[in-house]
């Protein structure tokens, strides 16, 4: 009997190769991320168009800061992609200040004077824990540099030479025996 490689199942009497299978959906995916960022790009420009009509006409400053601010997440959402299509991977920093900056821009929107205390109170205390969660993401090394694609991390890096070091250190001491 003919031992079937790990990478292979068998489906429908077929045998299909998993990495062929990921490996085209992974392209797939790319795909949909890049028409995204076109999207976005697109919106983008759209939104910019709409500040230099508003702007031209009568100012209104709450909408004209609410169109800037929803450019800045059109920006940083680009961003998140960018970095997802280089690393394929999510960076949570970016995500969370996208969120931090969509929800003051829904309390520029709907103006601070016109919020209940209880909903002002939840906006508090979820801006907390999003800047609690930026900390926290800010002092740990970030997942990408775990993963296999480890070239340009700081922190990997920074251990190998560390382990250098050590390894120096540790033969140095059996030469100074010897």
């Amino acid at each position: 009997m003919k031992k079937r490689l790990k990478s292979r199942f068998l489906f429908s009497n077929r045998w299909l190769d998993r990495n062929w299978i990921v490996g085209n959906m992974e392209a797939i995916q790319d795909l949909i991320v890049i028409i995204l960022c076109l999207v976005l790009f697109a919106v983008m420009l759209m939104q910019l168009w709409g500040i230099f009509n508003a702007l031209s006409q009568s100012l209104n400053y709450q909408q004209v800061t609410a169109k800037i601010l929803f450019i800045l997440i059109l920006v940083e959402l680009f961003r998140l992609l960018v970095v997802y299509l280089q690393e394929h991977s999510i960076a949570v920093g970016v995500a969370v200040e996208v969120t931090i900056v969509s929800v003051l821009r829904e309390v520029i929107v709907h103006g601070a004077l016109e919020i209940s205390w209880i909903q002002t109170a939840s906006i508090c205390g979820l801006l907390l824990m999003l800047g609690g969660l930026l900390i926290v993401c800010a002092k740990t090394p970030h997942m990408d540099c775990m993963s296999a694609n480890t070239k340009f991390c700081p922190f990997v890096e920074l251990e190998k030479k560390q382990q250098q070091e050590r390894e120096l250190k540790h033969s140095r001491h059996y030469e100074e025996i010897g």
